[in-house]
Order: structure tokens, then C-alpha cells, then sequence
């Protein structure tokens, strides 16, 4: 214990001010691409594998827009439209007619989905990463530190994304229908809700924010075919810690893992501070396996 104590009060405030930052950067990412995939998984009971590789589309279309306009909001919201149109010709044609099935049909096929995307995106982009250029590139001294203004940026633009999408599940007709097939699908089609139609705008609007994150994301690393791969694994580690289709928990969760993470990193490698991650994972299952932020019922 003292040990431990030790160690924190070596650590300077303005590192863990800083990590704090990275934190809330790097959750508000992780949310708004969790927040699809807790979306897809509540409305339709899909585990959806190629949520990751939308995410990865969604970079390379800010890629392609960006050298064709310039422009980086252009490219943020033609490349949310176009995704979302794919993951709706998707559901459409490849997961609505196992909808039904055994599970693990739609895992399989998702899983196939993902690997499609991946090869056709190495065959068409290449291997080499591609840059998609910051926006702006202020920054503001933190400290002794000089930190980017874009970095706070995604962090304000992924929250007003997902203030939105709340705001029109409250509020909007179809959000009224969304929620009304989350609650009782059955009940929702006996009432004339269309819940096919619903199933296949849900997994356009997930698709359309796994896009958007990769946009917003793509300005601080490198993009390429293989880039899905991490963050869908964190965002299902988000999805069964925040509680499975629960999404306030997913939110929430994604901000306390990346929170974990940052702070391990002062003591460890960015690398070794993934494990904390799973750590919190496993714990979850083995304690609490509906989740650690799930509504109780």
C-alpha cells in the first residue's frame, strides 16, 4: 500500500491532468463507434464484425473527399452519408434475410462482411497508411505542454453527435419507433410500425457513426485497411462493461476504460495499457455479467 501511494504522489499533477484529457479524447471516440454497435445489438440482437471495418471505410471516403474538395467538413458529412447507405444496402441484402436465424448465421456473416471490406480496401487503397489533414492545427499551452485544439475538438463533435442521435430517439417519429422496437418488437409490428424498415435505418445510423468517428479519428493516425481491427474490439469490451443494448452504459463505459488506459500509461507503455482493458472485461463477467452500468430492471 505504501508503495502504491508512493507512486501516486511521485506523479506530477500535470501529467495526470493531461492523461485526463487524452482520456476523454480518446472515450468520446470510443463511445460515439460504440454507440452504433450498442444500437445494432439492442434493436436487432446482431454482434455486428464488420462495425470495424465501417469505421475503417468512413476514413478512407474523408480520405477520397478531402483530395477531391479539400474539405474536411465536406468529407465528414459525405463520408457519415455514404457509410450509412452501405450499411443499409448491407442489412438489406445480406442480414435481413437471416434475421430469424440462429445467431451465430449473422455472426458468421457479419465476420465474412468484415473480411470482404478489409481485402477490398487493401486491393483498392493499397498497404501504405494514408493522412487525412487536421483541420485546423492550433494548439493551447496546458501547462508546459502545448496541446491541439483539434484533439478537443473531437472530443466537443463526437458528444454533439451522440446529443443528437439521443435527442432524436426522444423526440422524432422515427426515434419514437426505434425505441418502440428496442421495448417490444412484436408489439411495435402489431401497432403498423414498419420494424424491417426500422432494422435497416438502425444499421444505416450505426454505420453512419462508426464513419463519422473515422473521420474525426483519422487526422491523429495513420489510415489504413487494418485500422478497424482495435477499435471494434474495444467497442465491444465497451458494449458488455456498459451493459449489453444499453446505451447510456456504453457512453459511459467507454470513457471509464479510456480513462483506465490513459492514466495506466503513465506507469506503462501505451501497448501494456490495453491489457487494462480486458482486465476490466473479464471482471465484468465474472461479477457482473449483465454490466457494470446497466440500467437495473
Amino acid at each position: 500500500m505504501s508503495t502504491m501511494l508512493g507512486l501516486l504522489q511521485a506523479i506530477p499533477y500535470e501529467a495526470l491532468l493531461i492523461q485526463t484529457l487524452n482520456g476523454i479524447v480518446t472515450g468520446m471516440i470510443l463511445a460515439l463507434i460504440a454507440s452504433g454497435l450498442t444500437l445494432i445489438f439492442g434493436i436487432m440482437d446482431v454482434v455486428n464484425f464488420a462495425h470495424g471495418e465501417l469505421f475503417m471505410f468512413g476514413a478512407y471516403m474523408g480520405v477520397v473527399v478531402i483530395s477531391a474538395t479539400g474539405s474536411f467538413w465536406l468529407a465528414l458529412v459525405l463520408a457519415t452519408l455514404i457509410v450509412a447507405l452501405i450499411g443499409a444496402a448491407l442489412q438489406i441484402t445480406t442480414l435481413r434475410p437471416l434475421l430469424g436465424r440462429d445467431p451465430l448465421t449473422t455472426i458468421l456473416a457479419t465476420f465474412g462482411i468484415s473480411l470482404v471490406m478489409q481485402n477490398y480496401a487493401l486491393w483498392q487503397f493499397g498497404p501504405v497508411a494514408r493522412k487525412i489533414p487536421e483541420p485546423f492545427s492550433g494548439q493551447f499551452t496546458l501547462f508546459y505542454l502545448e496541446y491541439p485544439w483539434y484533439r478537443v475538438l473531437i472530443a466537443v463533435l463526437s458528444a454533439a453527435i451522440i446529443g443528437g442521435f439521443y435527442l432524436f430517439l426522444k423526440y422524432g417519429t422515427y426515434g419514437i419507433w426505434i425505441r418502440a422496437t428496442t421495448q417490444d418488437r412484436v408489439m411495435a409490428e402489431a401497432m403498423g410500425i414498419p420494424v424491417s424498415w426500422v432494422h435497416t435505418a438502425v444499421f444505416g445510423i450505426g454505420a453512419g457513426m462508426a464513419a463519422a468517428s473515422g473521420v474525426l479519428f483519422g487526422p491523429l493516425v495513420g489510415v489504413n485497411h487494418a485500422m478497424g481491427l482495435d477499435w471494434v474490439l474495444k467497442a465491444f469490451i465497451v458494449v458488455v462493461v456498459g451493459g449489453m443494448g444499453n446505451l447510456g452504459g456504453s457512453i459511459v463505459a467507454s470513457i471509464f476504460i479510456s480513462l483506465l488506459e490513459a492514466y495506466a500509461s503513465i506507469w506503462v507503455s501505451p501497448a501494456q495499457a490495453v491489457i487494462v482493458s480486458f482486465v476490466v472485461l473479464i471482471l465484468t463477467l465474472l461479477f457482473r455479467p449483465t454490466g457494470l452500468f446497466a440500467t437495473p430492471k
